[in-house]
């Protein structure tokens, strides 16, 4: 399972991580997925959403 939001299709980004000297290694920056139950097309289904998604969600009223 990729882990990406199902709603806005975020996914990972990738960077660098720094150690004390400055030296550079890639790593990924995961996104903050959350499992969420949402009633679609009238059954009750689980859904993968970043944090912000569910945030967004919950001010907008849809769960």
């Amino acid at each position: 399972m990729a882990r990406r939001d199902v709603l806005t299709g975020k996914g990972p980004l990738t960077g660098n991580k720094r150690s004390h000297a400055m030296n550079a290694s890639k790593r990924k920056f995961n996104v903050n997925l959350q499992k969420v139950k949402v009633n679609l097309n009238g059954r009750s289904q689980k859904i993968r959403v970043s944090a912000k998604t569910l945030k967004t969600l919950k001010t907008k009223g849809l769960i």
